[in-house]
C-alpha cells in the first residue's frame, strides 16, 4: 500500500488520476495538461505503473493509459479501515478518547 500513497503524494501524478478518470488518454493527450518534459511524465507514469494504478497498453507507437480504480478503491478502503473508519471498521477497537480529553478518571 506504500507505493500507492508514494503516488498519490505527488499532484501531477494526481492530476493524471483525474484526467484518467474521465477517459482513457495517450501519454502524448497527458502530456498537453502539464508544462513539464516527455521523460519527466514519463517518470510519473512509471510511479503510477508501480503502483498499479494505471494500465498502460501500447498500439505500435502509442501508448494509451488507463486508471485502475479497485486498486485505488482497495487502497483507500484498507487506510480507512487501518484509521477504524469505515463500514468494516470495529467500533470496539477504535480509542475513542484522545491525549487532551484524558480517560475521564
Amino acid at each position: 500500500m506504500s507505493s500507492v500513497f508514494k503516488a498519490l503524494a505527488d499532484p501531477t501524478r494526481r492530476k493524471v488520476l483525474e484526467l484518467l478518470r474521465v477517459h482513457p488518454m495517450t501519454a502524448g493527450e497527458l502530456c498537453e495538461h502539464f508544462p513539464v518534459s516527455k521523460p519527466t511524465m514519463s517518470a510519473h507514469f512509471n510511479v503510477l505503473k508501480e503502483a498499479d494504478l494505471i494500465d498502460a497498453s501500447k498500439q505500435g507507437t502509442t501508448i494509451t493509459y488507463r486508471i485502475k480504480l479497485s486498486v485505488l478503491e482497495d487502497a483507500l478502503l484498507g487506510f480507512a479501515q487501518a484509521l477504524g473508519i469505515g463500514p468494516d471498521a470495529d467500533p470496539a477497537k477504535a480509542d475513542r478518547t484522545t491525549p487532551e480529553q484524558g480517560t475521564g478518571s
